[in-house]
């Protein structure tokens, strides 16, 4: 930021100090001179300014969370602190991959977090742990092997605002294998960045 002193003086006979910048001509005989800000003061202002954006886009943009659970892993651990995006998507569409928080479909007074696998209108099976979307194999990097499992499902199309999510701990996580889609309605929170313990730290992929 920058601050700027208006000085009139008709006959421009003050003397300019030594070091001082040199006066900018104003259109109307006033003269600018643009002096930076310097000293705790403008430290201080700058800092205060800092903290309150970022206030503001903790509190109205991200609500921490706590994690309660193993059927994220690796990505997420039991009691990991992270921040979730409540108005990711006001502004952008779910895709698949992304880690979601919502309602659980069967009791509302809980939330679960978990991976969308297919969106709506998706043609999606699972073949012994093989998750296919319009008959296309998922690679999926995030399930490491020693949390697959060889669980089935038969072939079905994801109706019109409803979204396929599974855990990436495969062999134990509750997900839409168990309760179904998810509707659009339940899904509140884009999973967006692990602040707590320090060594997960991180953005959520």
């Amino acid at each position: 930021m920058i601050d700027t002193q208006h000085e009139r003086d008709p006959q421009n006979l003050t003397p300019t100090p030594p070091g001082a910048p040199d006066p900018v001509p104003h259109p109307h005989g006033v003269e600018t001179t643009v002096v930076a800000p310097t000293g705790w003061r403008s430290w201080s202002r700058d800092m205060l300014v800092s903290i309150a954006i970022s206030l503001f886009i903790i509190l109205f943009l991200y609500q921490p969370v706590r994690v309660e659970g193993t059927s994220m892993l690796p990505r997420l651990q039991d009691q990991d602190r992270l921040f979730i995006n409540k108005f990711a998507y006001r502004f952008e569409s779910i895709h698949r991959g992304d880690v979601i928080v919502f309602l659980y479909p069967g009791d509302h007074t809980k939330s679960y977090i978990k991976r969308v696998i297919a969106l709506p209108g998706d043609t999606l099976r699972i073949d012994r742990g093989t998750v296919y979307v319009n008959d296309i194999a998922l690679k999926e990097p995030y399930v490491p092997m020693r949390y697959r499992d060889d669980r089935s499902e038969p072939e079905r199309i994801i109706p019109p605002g409803d979204f396929w999510v599974m855990g990436d701990h495969r062999s134990i996580s509750s997900d839409s294998r168990d309760f179904g889609p998810v509707p659009r309605p339940l899904i509140y929170g884009k999973a967006a960045f692990v602040y707590w313990p320090m060594d997960q730290l991180g953005v959520v992929h």
